[in-house]
């Protein structure tokens, strides 16, 4: 009895590795058997918000379990990666990641909690997006090139304003500043909706920003767009150029996505890449696409490439404009 017991337990191993790879592969097959936690590490109506709400039901009828969204908001995002960082990995607790918390304050903040490139396992790069350059209407520059014209022209005499100094929307105005050659004054904000009233009141010239946070003052003419500062032009502003027709090979795209805990064993994160992409049906496409959101759907692996990428990219800017972690 013993004996057979043995053979029928080695004959279930095998099988087990042909059918998914392994004893993780068995475990995969069998994942998930309870509740799953989305965290969000920002406040309620944050765009990584919005996006896991619109995916969640569709992730818990094709996972058959519960998929519940929990915001942990706090210190522009540090305290809810870092939990999803030290979660358990076992696939019941991911979480959505941008690169402000994966690639740039990890170069811009003096005390980071977890490794980007080790603590967090991508599951899926979901959307991207575009920041906007913006100035007041009366402005004594019209166009990107007008102002990089007037600004070498006139030396630190244009104001730009960012929403917080040494965040994406600031090393993206670096970066220009430093492919272009020109020099400005820079006046940080804590807030994109105090930066709005003042470009439209004219107390500052110019600032680059969230394109959400700028869109209702750009149509309504109360903004003048000048360029964005995705790869190419934006689908919503057909018209407008992106900052790369005046600046060659300038960009400086916002992105987001899904990340597990590391460690996390790699059938799982596939099994969560599928669904997810799956979840990125027609009609959130389109709810994405109202919010200047393109959607993105590629492997793991593409996501992991990304980061490791854009995180050099972003040491080395940060370096080269000499600062200093706060």
């Amino acid at each position: 009895m013993t004996s057979r017991l043995n053979i029928l337990v080695a004959v279930a191993v095998a099988l087990s590795f042909a059918a998914g790879g392994g004893v993780d592969g068995a475990w995969a097959q069998a994942y998930p058997t309870k509740p799953i936690k989305i965290i969000v590490p920002f406040p309620p109506g944050n765009t990584t918000d919005t996006q896991s709400r619109l995916i969640a039901p569709t992730l818990s009828k094709r996972l058959g379990v519960p998929v519940v969204v929990e915001n942990r908001p706090g210190a522009s995002g540090l305290i809810g990666t870092d939990q999803i960082a030290k979660a358990a990995p076992d696939g019941y607790t991911i979480g959505t990641v941008q690169g402000g918390t994966m690639v740039v304050l990890p170069h811009t903040s003096k005390s980071i909690p977890y490794d980007p490139l080790k603590d967090l396992a991508p599951i899926s790069l979901t959307t991207t997006n575009y920041l906007v350059i913006v100035a007041n209407n009366d402005a004594p520059f019209k166009t990107l090139p007008e102002m990089i014209a007037y600004a070498k022209s006139h030396p630190g005499k244009v104001t730009a304003a960012t929403n917080g100094e040494g965040g994406h929307p600031h090393l993206a105005l670096e970066l220009l500043r430093l492919m272009a050659g020109f020099t400005y004054n820079y006046i940080p904000y804590k807030g994109s909706a105090q930066i709005s009233m003042d470009v439209i009141g004219g107390q500052v010239q110019m600032a680059v920003d969230g394109v959400a946070s700028q869109v209702p003052y750009i149509r309504s003419g109360r903004l003048r767009l000048l360029a964005v500062t995705g790869k190419g032009r934006a689908k919503s502003f057909p018209d407008i150029p992106a900052a790369s027709e005046a600046v060659p090979g300038y960009e400086a795209g916002g992105w987001f996505g899904f990340a597990a805990p590391g460690g996390t064993p790699p059938e799982i994160v596939k099994r969560l890449n599928a669904e997810i992409t799956y979840a990125y049906s027609p009609d959130v496409v389109e709810k994405m696409t109202v919010s200047e959101m393109s959607v993105v759907r590629e492997l793991p692996k593409y996501f992991e490439e990304v980061i490791k990428s854009d995180y050099v990219r972003y040491g080395k800017l940060v370096r080269d404009i000499g600062f200093k972690p706060q």
